[in-house]
């Protein structure tokens, strides 16, 4: 897990969201992903990022994994980044 040290409150409080969702699964999608972009993040993104923290875990993941497709409404340059990157560690 990445140290917060150094991050603002924001970024600290996402990075520690993103490990502490609840659903094992769900910490270890976002968690990893937080602990290599988290730090440069735009507003924007960091926008993107706490707005899919408000999701449900169950649902988020099976769109997350690719299982069913993201709703259209949720894809957004986070999503996608977040897809990719686990894409790549495939």
């Amino acid at each position: 897990m990445r140290s917060s040290a150094g991050l603002d409150d924001r970024r600290k409080r996402l990075l520690f969201r993103s490990w502490h969702r609840g659903m094992r699964e769900m910490d270890y999608v976002l968690g990893t992903f937080a602990n290599t972009a988290i730090e440069d993040m735009s507003d924007q993104e960091l926008d993107e990022f706490e707005l899919l923290m408000q999701l449900p875990d169950p649902d988020m993941y099976k769109w997350l994994s690719g299982s069913v497709p993201v709703p259209p409404n949720q894809n957004s340059s986070v999503v996608q980044k977040i897809r990719k990157f686990h894409k790549s560690e495939s």
